[in-house]
């Protein structure tokens, strides 16, 4: 294994200039003044080119840090807590999470890092762009052991309190009723210690086409939109989109795609040119390059575009996920990738420079390892 801490002759973390917290208004969202502060403050170690617009008037690093992979477990909490912490010392200031992953523990853990960050003055809360998801029924600290104690967590947590119905959930775990989400969005605030989460994905709504028809989807979206929009209107969430596996990559003819075009529109239904469904998520790397390459995307105008083109054209900010794959393209990639990119010493670096090579706002890396942190930040001039 390489040694990461030195493939680019330095340090994770140089000296960057202090906080200043006499320039923050202290708002309780990410703001154009504390992300471009937050910039200026890493500029010297992560590099002008790093960081990159987002949503509105935003500016982010263009690798965030993920919180999918790991067992609902102390070990797995320490271990994202230590490099959540690094990663927001290091120049990384956005944070990607959903109510789901670990049982609610990842959303915990970055809860407790920014409070812990926050008060010791490392970083001003406008200065970090936190986005968390909703849509899969979240468990609590731990699964159940049983079939039968997750369909009576559901029933005590969700169904007794009239938070969701049983015919509001499909394949056994995925919801994106009004009531269920505008739940999700306190809980997800509350487990992170925020007023006001940045962006608010719904998470993988193509799921609902397991079990429902295409029109009842974008019926169901549409009283989604219209909860979100109503958070957005009592501060709860700044913003909000769609966090996809499937959806957008897929080609029309599909049942699991999803037209960004659509989407759009229904926002606009819901809210008009005002409203704030601003961003789109979606796996982008060396083995699954549809989002660039692929026309999947139908326009008003009969052009079909590739997602990223999509996007562009619709004002939506683009976000990739899984730029690595989850871990299966770290190694054994061809040669003919290593000579593209020379001046990089793994093939973790030459998969993420990859992704951020593409006209995308942010990777997100899931990562819970100091070393995998300064490995992937190495992809940085």
């Amino acid at each position: 294994m390489p040694d990461r801490t030195r493939s680019h002759g330095r340090p994770l973390v140089e000296r960057v200039p202090a906080l200043d917290a006499a320039t923050h208004d202290r708002a309780e969202h990410a703001t154009a003044a504390g992300t471009r502060q937050y910039q200026r403050r890493f500029a010297a170690v992560r590099g002008e080119s790093f960081y990159r617009p987002f949503l509105d008037d935003l500016v982010v690093g263009s690798i965030g840090i993920g919180t999918y992979l790991g067992e609902p477990g102390a070990a797995d909490d320490e271990a994202y807590a230590a490099t959540v912490r690094a990663a927001i010392g290091a120049g990384v200031n956005l944070v990607d999470t959903a109510i789901n992953y670990r049982c609610q523990r990842s959303e915990r853990v970055v809860g407790r890092v920014l409070r812990v960050a926050i008060e010791a003055g490392q970083v001003a809360r406008d200065e970090l762009v936190i986005c968390t998801k909703g849509g899969f029924v979240p468990l609590d600290g731990s699964p159940p052991v049983t079939r039968e104690g997750y369909q009576g967590y559901l029933r005590r947590e969700f169904y007794a309190r009239g938070i969701m119905r049983p015919e509001d959930v499909v394949a056994g775990g995925h919801c994106i009723a009004p009531g269920f989400l505008a739940h999700q969005v306190e809980r997800s605030a509350e487990n992170l210690g925020i007023a006001t989460i940045d962006l608010y994905y719904l998470h993988n709504p193509e799921q609902q086409l397991v079990a429902v028809s295409h029109a009842e989807l974008l019926a169901r979206l549409r009283a989604a939109f219209a909860a979100l929009e109503q958070c957005v209107d009592e501060g709860r969430i700044a913003a909000y989109g769609c966090a996809t596996w499937n959806g957008f990559r897929t080609s029309p003819d599909k049942r699991d795609h999803l037209s960004m075009v659509d989407l759009v529109h229904i926002a606009r239904e819901v809210s008009g040119e005002g409203h704030h469904f601003r961003a789109v998520q979606m796996p982008l790397n060396l083995a699954m390059p549809e989002a660039f390459r692929h026309p999947t995307q139908p326009m008003p105008d009969g052009r079909a575009v590739t997602p990223i083109e999509a996007a562009a054209e619709l004002g939506l900010s683009i976000v990739a996920s899984a730029p690595l794959m989850q871990g299966r393209l770290t190694h054994g990639l061809p040669s003919q990738i290593g000579e593209l990119y020379p001046s990089l010493a793994t093939d973790a670096q030459r998969a993420l420079a990859f992704v951020r090579s593409l006209p995308v706002s942010a990777a997100l890396v899931g990562m819970r390892k100091r070393e995998h942190l300064e490995e992937n930040l190495g992809t940085t001039p």
